[in-house]
């Protein structure tokens, strides 16, 4: 690997002083892809595969569906900054759910689903200047430690001899074998598995099942894809990842699950109650662990269309803004749930707010001011100045009142709706939403004058962008 290379994707580790000396024969800590600006936004393909819906289900993914989100991407959402297309569970299976792997081992594409080929499909997503992603399981497939095969590039390894004995079911459902990583020939595997992904030009590896047993997993890929030379995205995926986990993961991973799957697996994408509103109570307990470049991942957002043909979101138009805002508070991965060949002109609209996508491309945290049924939310953005949103997530509308104090703020301010990009005025003390709808929400921003309780004005949060 080039020096540039390692400087660019490589983790600073800090070590006491008193362990200076065992650093010359300890093996390096895991280096990773940096996306320490800001997350990825995207498109993911499990919500429609998830759905019951006559016309998706789990052999809706394909080369030609593939083929059409990208393009609706390319052509709805890229020039707001949405570039991954992610390719879910399924792609190296057959339609009776049978998984494909190579003469090595290593997954390959189901010709049924991808006639022309997986690379013929991520060449096709490349060229609308998109990127690329797939899916992978931690663990080791039960039907290859089976066949006993040769790991490419490593003599005299065999995909048996990685398992863990005595053979120990793993991941979050128990369908892989354990690897053994203190056997040199694991790693191997997944360095063979983590080329052939760059071979086809891949940019994202989603590995899911992620349960307290997988943290070397998700080391082991890491070290894969740094050792191919490209960058990848790499997501640590649960339903969700275990709390317990999540300090131990953060070398490694560039996003975790922190709650569970946003589908209904019902007719339609999803529903409010929840599959979506858990998200309100669950990422607080999260916020203690991620960083840039270890990103709070909640899932994609069923905000796709609810109008004509094709699967609906099962949110309502507010219910979709709700998200949006939340997402974005949170500086969670923006990706798209849903049929995007569909997008409605709503579904656009609130995807591609320049404003509030600024507020997640801000790359902070925000800090729960009140919980309950009445929540609002703060964090800072880089220019100095207070995103605040409030959520209701009640059954009646509300007025939902924000005191200055309680954020740590005095003074007067300019209030801006980031939602309807549109100002509010000035406030002083307090300022309040009126008649928020059941389940929804405002966002805004409160600058100029800004200071704290002391009369300090708060200093400028500098980022590299």
């Amino acid at each position: 690997m080039s020096l540039i290379r390692t400087l660019r994707r490589a983790t600073a580790v800090t070590l006491p002083a008193a362990l200076a000396a065992v650093t010359l024969t300890a093996p390096p800590a895991a280096a990773k892809s940096d996306f320490t600006v800001r997350p990825f936004m995207g498109w993911s393909s499990w919500s429609v595969q998830a759905s019951t819906h006559p016309d998706y289900g789990k052999n809706w993914l394909n080369e030609r569906n593939v083929r059409n989100a990208a393009d609706a991407m390319a052509a709805k959402l890229k020039s707001a900054g949405y570039t991954y297309v992610n390719m879910d569970a399924g792609w190296n299976a057959t339609l009776d759910w049978r998984f494909h792997s190579d003469a090595n081992g290593i997954p390959s594409p189901d010709p049924t689903r991808f006639p022309s080929g997986l690379k013929s499909t991520v060449d096709h997503i490349h060229d609308q200047g998109l990127k690329a992603g797939l899916y992978a399981v931690a663990g080791l497939e039960k039907t290859v430690y089976d066949q006993n095969l040769p790991i490419a590039g490593a003599p005299g390894c065999t995909t048996r001899s990685i398992a863990h004995l005595p053979l120990t079911p793993t991941n979050m459902w128990g369908g892989n074998w354990k690897i053994d990583y203190s056997r040199p020939c694991a790693q191997k595997f997944i360095d063979s598995i983590a080329d052939k992904f760059a071979s086809w030009g891949i940019d994202f590896v989603k590995v899911d099942g992620t349960d307290a047993d997988n943290v070397a997993d998700i080391a082991a890929w890491s070290r894969a894809i740094d050792r191919t030379g490209r960058t990848m995205w790499l997501t640590a995926s649960a339903w969700p990842v275990p709390r317990e986990i999540g300090d131990d993961l953060r070398p490694h991973a560039n996003g975790v699950r922190i709650d569970t799957d946003v589908e209904c697996y019902c007719r339609t994408v999803t529903s409010w109650s929840g599959p979506v509103d858990d998200r309100w109570h669950d990422l607080p307990d999260w916020l203690g662990d991620v960083r840039p470049n270890y990103w709070p991942d909640l899932d994609s957002m069923p905000i796709s269309n609810n109008t004509g043909v094709g699967i609906q979101d099962g949110l309502d138009d507010v219910e979709r803004q709700s998200v949006m805002t939340f997402w974005s508070m949170a500086s969670a991965p923006l990706y798209v749930g849903g049929d995007i060949y569909f997008l409605d002109a709503r579904a656009q609209s609130i995807l591609t707010n320049p404003e509030v996508i600024a507020v997640d491309r801000s790359g902070s945290f925000p800090t729960r001011v009140t919980g309950g049924e009445r929540q609002i939310w703060k964090k800072m953005l880089p220019d100095g100045s207070w995103a605040v949103a409030v959520y209701n997530l009640g059954a009646e509308a509300t007025d939902i009142d924000v005191d200055f104090g309680a954020l740590g703020v005095a003074g007067t301010v300019k209030v801006r709706d980031l939602a309807a990009r549109t100002d509010l005025g000035r406030a002083s003390g307090s300022w309040t939403a009126k008649g928020v709808p059941p389940h929804g929400s405002r966002i805004v921003t409160l600058s100029g004058g800004l200071q704290d309780r002391a009369g300090r004005t708060p200093a400028v949060v500098t980022r590299r962008r």
